[in-house]
């Protein structure tokens, strides 16, 4: 009991302001919220707000004998009790008003009582989770967390977590991207897998020996020992020390993966996931299901992905947009937007804003002030364009994203409605490292990572002191309570 009283206590915190929000005429005096969590059975007294705040939806979506259980709603045993499966608001209502919470606060509410909790289960279902928004967190590791366990901070509770995860030890991992509440991970075989951290649901993609440039070596019993690495694009070999390299199964992964993304979520069974990799940044994409990659050739240089559909938006380091229809027959590269002139410090990402314009990103990165072994190089400043595809002038620089929220790192860069996730600041942009050199070669340095204010063009740390290891490196990640479905993968 003292329990549930705790996580509906909370709830009542969370939700109240909301209810009075959309119904300001239920708070009467400023004793109401107050009065209402530190009751004895603030779960009771909620459901009643519930009831009040929002009768339209209540009764538009049930029916008489659902009303009829809703009369018998304040029982006497709840007082004294968790409330009983016959006393409950309509799971088609509680659904609505867990939509609103993190998934923590999703967790807790699951706790209270069974009708919450079967409330929270249907939520986190495959036809119902789209109903979800999450405020993106920082997903790290650490040592005190463990090998097999990450450390999730959540931006709208300045909170750490821990999540544990399913074997291979993640430590063991590097984290190559991070897409829809998925996390793509390649293992000390340079093996990749999807991982999803909240549900613990994991999914093993094509074999590296499919890419292009990776064949298998074994040895005289016929174990997989190295692979060889050839150092070709569509257009020249690029290594002058020679044509290929024999490489231990480790140590592939870090010659190999730049980033990865996802087309959709994975819980749903469909879905695409390219995969930026060297040789000089090229294209590989495999869809559910595949047993091999498919290359992508001729164009390298890739630094940033964004999904429309099946349609896949490529920026390269030049600023040059490319379009891939990953669904036709023939996947050829339409280019959408010519080379930028930059700087060759400058990272580029895509991102495609609320109201449905794409922007092309340019973080510009200096060298660190402080020690080598601190800081290799900061980011400096954060440039925003908007991409117009219907004129003649391509590309135009905005000095501000207005009311919008910005992600980029080695994950799905997102451009987020601030107003629509209150606990973000507008006009800001959230960042962390994905410096292809200084992931995999200088393991050791700490990340350039923080919170990037635009009108003032400065930096501020996410939270002090650091909680994450430099390796793997920490990725965004908008917590996913979605289940697999089983039958959508067989």
């Amino acid at each position: 009991m003292e329990t549930c009283v705790r996580a509906s206590s909370r709830l009542c915190r969370l939700l109240l302001p909301k209810i009075f929000a959309s119904s300001p005429g239920l708070l009467k005096t400023r004793q109401t919220e107050s009065a209402i969590v530190g009751s004895e059975c603030p779960y009771l007294l909620l459901c009643n707000l519930l009831l009040q705040a929002f009768p339209t939806m209540i009764f538009a979506s049930s029916t008489y004998s659902l009303m009829k259980t809703l009369r018998h709603l304040v029982h006497p045993s709840l007082v004294a009790a968790a409330p009983i499966a016959g006393s409950q608001l309509p799971q088609d209502i509680l659904m609505d008003i867990f939509a609103l919470l993190e998934i923590p606060d999703l967790v807790r509410a699951g706790s209270v009582c069974a009708s919450w909790r079967a409330a929270c289960t249907s939520l986190c279902s495959t036809e119902h989770c789209c109903k979800l928004q999450q405020t993106p967190c920082l997903l790290y590791t650490s040592e005190s967390l463990g090998d097999r366990a990450m450390g999730l901070y959540s931006l709208a509770e300045k909170k750490a977590y821990t999540l544990a995860l399913p074997d291979p030890p993640i430590r063991s991992r590097e984290i190559i991207g991070s897409s829809y509440g998925w996390i793509i991970t390649a293992d000390e075989r340079s093996e990749l897998q999807l991982v999803n951290p909240i549900t613990g649901d994991q999914i093993a993609l094509p074999s590296v020996t499919t890419i292009e440039q990776v064949q298998p070596v074994y040895d005289d019993e016929g174990t997989l020992c190295n692979y060889e690495y050839s150092w070709y694009t569509a257009r020249k070999w690029v290594s002058v020390s020679g044509k290929t390299s024999i490489l231990d199964l480790n140590k592939l992964r870090d010659k190999l993966f730049y980033k990865a993304f996802l087309s959709s979520d994975p819980s749903t069974g469909d879905y695409f996931v390219v995969l930026i990799h060297n040789p000089h940044a090229q294209l590989s994409f495999a869809r559910s299901g595949d047993e091999e990659w498919t290359w992508l050739p001729p164009h390298t240089s890739y630094e940033d992905c964004q999904f429309q559909g099946a349609l896949l938006y490529a920026t390269t380091d030049s600023g040059e947009i490319h379009a891939f229809e990953l669904g036709a027959p023939a996947v050829v590269a339409k280019i959408v937007l010519n080379r930028v002139k930059r700087s060759m410090s400058d990272r580029i990402y895509i991102v495609q804003a609320p109201s449905g314009e794409v922007l092309q990103i340019r973080r510009i990165t200096t060298g660190s002030d402080g020690e080598l072994s601190q800081l290799l190089e900061k980011t400096d400043t954060i440039e925003v364009h908007k991409v117009d595809l219907t004129s003649e002038k391509l590309l135009v620089e905005v000095d501000t994203l207005g009311e919008n929220v910005l992600f980029i790192g080695r994950s799905q860069s997102l451009c987020l409605c601030a107003k629509e996730y209150p606990q973000l600041k507008p006009n800001h942009a959230y960042f962390t490292e994905d410096d292809c050199l200084n992931v995999t070669s200088f393991k050791h340095l700490r990340r350039d990572m923080g919170e990037f204010d635009l009108e003032n063009n400065r930096n501020m740390e996410i939270v002090s002191p650091q909680l994450w290891s430099n390796s793997p490196t920490p990725v965004w990640l908008v917590p996913n309570p979605r289940r697999m479905s089983l039958a959508s993968h067989n």
